[in-house]
C-alpha cells in the first residue's frame, strides 16, 4: 500500500497543479483579514458565510478535484494505468491507494487556508471548528467521489466543475431531494450546526450530514474498484 501511494503521489503531485492552488488558497486568508478588520461586519457570520461561498462552494471541491481526477485518470489516459493494473494486488487495494493519495495532497491544501482565514476574523474557535470539520468532511466526500469519475470518464476535470457548478451551484438548490444529492448541503449543514451564524438553503440532520459523506466514501472507493476489475487495461 505505502509503495502505491508513493507511486500515485508522484503522478499528481506537479509544481504546476500546487502552486496555482496555493496561490488560489491565499485569498481565503486575506478575506478572513478584511472581516476581521471590518467595523461594519460580524466576524461569526461574515465568516461563516465567506466559507460557504467561497470555501465549500468553489475551493474544497476544486482542489479535490484536480488531484482527485488525476490519480488514476491521468495514467488511465496516458496507458500508464497498465503497469498499476499488472501488479499483484488487489483491484480494491489500488482504488484506496489512490483515495489515499488524493487525501494527503487535498486535505492540507483545501481545509488548512480556509481554517486560517477562520482564525483571521476573528470569530474565535466556534467558527474555527466548524470551518475545519465541514472542509475536511467535503474533502472526504470528493476525494472519493472525483477518483472514480477519474477513471470513469474521460476530461474528468471538465465533467467535474459541470458537477460542481451546474448540480450544486443550480439543480441542488432546486428542492430537498437534489440538495440531499450534493456534498455542499452535507459540509454547509455541518458549518452551521456547529457556527449557528449560517444558514444554507437547505440542511439535513446532523447525522445525516456526517454518515452520507461517509457513506459516499466507501460506495466511490467500491466503484473505483468495480471499474478497475471490469475495465480493459492496454
Amino acid at each position: 500500500m505505502t509503495v502505491l501511494v508513493r507511486t500515485l503521489l508522484r503522478g499528481i503531485l506537479t509544481r504546476g497543479r500546487v502552486l496555482g492552488l496555493l496561490g488560489l488558497g491565499l485569498v481565503a486568508p486575506l478575506l478572513g483579514l478584511a472581516i476581521g478588520a471590518s467595523r461594519e461586519a460580524d466576524p461569526l457570520e461574515d465568516g461563516a458565510v465567506m466559507v460557504a461561498a467561497f470555501g465549500l462552494s468553489l475551493f474544497v471541491p476544486v482542489v479535490t478535484l484536480v488531484f482527485a481526477s488525476a490519480v488514476l485518470g491521468d495514467p488511465n489516459e496516458d496507458g500508464t494505468l497498465v503497469y498499476l493494473w499488472l501488479r499483484p494486488v488487489s483491484r480494491l487495494r489500488i482504488a484506496s491507494a489512490a483515495f489515499l493519495s488524493t487525501l494527503i495532497v487535498a486535505l492540507p491544501l483545501a481545509v488548512l487556508p480556509l481554517t486560517l482565514a477562520a482564525v483571521a476574523t476573528g470569530a474565535g474557535a466556534e467558527l474555527v471548528a466548524g470551518t475545519f470539520v465541514a472542509c475536511a468532511v467535503a474533502t472526504l466526500a470528493y476525494a472519493g467521489l472525483f477518483t472514480w469519475l477519474g477513471l470513469r470518464v474521460r476530461r474528468a476535470l471538465v465533467w467535474g466543475i459541470a458537477y460542481i457548478l451546474v448540480w450544486e451551484g443550480f439543480v441542488a438548490r432546486a428542492g430537498i431531494f437534489p440538495a440531499r444529492l450534493a456534498v455542499r448541503t452535507h459540509a454547509s449543514t455541518l458549518l452551521s450546526r456547529m457556527t449557528d451564524g449560517y444558514e444554507p438553503p437547505f440542511e439535513v440532520a446532523t447525522a445525516t450530514a456526517v454518515v452520507v459523506p461517509l457513506v459516499t466514501v466507501v460506495l466511490a472507493v467500491l466503484l473505483t474498484t468495480r471499474r478497475l476489475l471490469r475495465q480493459d487495461v492496454a
